[in-house]
């Protein structure tokens, strides 16, 4: 994770803004951190109220539905989002802390007891799943059946099949199930829950569930996996954080800019607009670059060193305005869980084997997690999984 990870440095000194292509569109890319954070709170100029189009690269071709509440715009995305708020509030429960720290402790050792462990597929996809059925209230043994899709479910498996259609058929039967015997879950909250003064739509329905079961789920993934990596790499890190585990909470939030899951997001332009020079004509997009923002050295001294007790940290891992992710308290609980599981069980992480996942565009070419990564987690010294 000490590696370059920032390709958008001389484009944000220069100018700010990289030209930039997705899908045959001219999308220009916002870099600087307080330029994308103006732009992430003005909705009327940078419109989130554009279906598949939030998302870069656009998803016509692997959903069916809009996404809620990310592809909308206040008033709506404000009720939207209230509906849903106490699904995503569940972080901070004690209960949940509680079953996610058992869920991680024993992932954390059984890869040390095992010796090995690929953690993209064998170790952080099934703690990202197993997690989510937690969040979401429903039997944790679904997790299996989403552990299946792979790490995007848009992009993984499917022999043949549409992109997506195995969620879509999920969500859908998930719903037939809530409907016919409502429960305590997030499929039944949705199948009840009134907006205006009735009941949601399928479409309406299919949209949250769809944005809860695919936008966090190669974040997450991404995250647990450059963790571990980095702790492989910096020896020093973990006796660091043991020696006061208090450090684990901005060690967090480092890691989460560092690393910043996701690159860009997307947003539409209702009228014709100058966009730091670059002209953007009426219902054309923008890219705000969450990722180079958090490198911006205007803001973060020396952005491409991880320091884990830096202080403040402003960084927008998460997004920022009225959009800012539903689901970073329980991205936020994972990686704080793991760091935690760490310290209590591994005396130190080697990393044997690293392919890195590249995000590799016309305009840019970022590394961004690994699509396998290979590591030994050796126990600490007086652990009972040691003796």
């Amino acid at each position: 994770m000490e590696k370059p990870t920032d390709p958008f440095h001389e484009a944000r000194v220069q100018a700010g803004v990289l030209p930039a292509e997705f899908q045959g569109r001219p999308v220009p890319m916002i870099l600087r951190h307080e330029d994308v954070r103006k732009a992430a709170k003005d909705w009327q100029t940078f419109s989130s109220d554009a279906p598949f189009r939030v998302p870069i690269p656009s998803e016509e071709d692997v959903r069916s539905m809009r996404q809620l509440p990310v592809e909308t715009d206040p008033p709506d995305h404000t009720e939207y989002r209230d509906l849903v708020e106490p699904v995503f509030r569940r972080a901070k429960d004690p209960a949940m802390v509680a079953r996610v720290g058992s869920i991680i402790d024993a992932r954390v050792r059984a890869a040390v007891a095992g010796g090995t462990v690929e953690v993209v597929r064998q170790f952080a996809l099934p703690i990202q799943s197993e997690a989510l059925a937690v969040l979401l209230n429903v039997p944790e043994s679904e997790a299996a059946i989403w552990i299946g899709w792979g790490t995007h479910v848009f992009r993984d498996g499917g022999n043949g099949a549409k992109k997506g259609a195995a969620l879509e058929e999920y969500l859908h039967s998930r719903f037939d199930r809530a409907e016919a015997a409502p429960g305590e879950d997030f499929f039944s909250l949705l199948s009840t829950v009134e907006f205006r003064g009735r009941r949601l739509t399928r479409e309406e329905r299919m949209g949250f569930a769809n944005l809860a079961f695919a936008g966090g789920r190669d974040t997450v993934i991404h995250s647990i996996s450059s963790t571990l990596a980095y702790l492989g790499r910096n020896a020093a890190a973990l006796p660091w954080l043991r020696e006061d585990p208090r450090r684990i909470v901005n060690a967090c939030e480092e890691i989460f800019r560092h690393v910043s899951p996701l690159t860009h997001i997307g947003r539409v332009c209702p009228v014709d607009t100058d966009v730091h020079g670059v002209a953007v004509k009426a219902g054309g997009s923008v890219s705000l670059c969450w990722a180079s923002a958090n490198h911006d050295a205007t803001v973060f001294d020396q952005p491409g060193e991880v320091r884990l007790d830096r202080k403040p940290n402003p960084h927008m891992a998460f997004g920022a305005g009225a959009h800012l992710c539903l689901g970073a308290a329980h991205a936020r609980l994972l990686l704080r869980t793991l760091l935690q599981a760490c310290i209590d069980q591994v005396g130190r992480v080697e990393v044997l084997a690293a392919e890195e996942r590249v995000e590799d565009e016309a305009s840019y070419r970022r590394v961004m997690g690994y699509e396998s990564l290979t590591v030994r987690l050796h126990p600490h010294t007086g652990n009972p999984v040691a003796a």
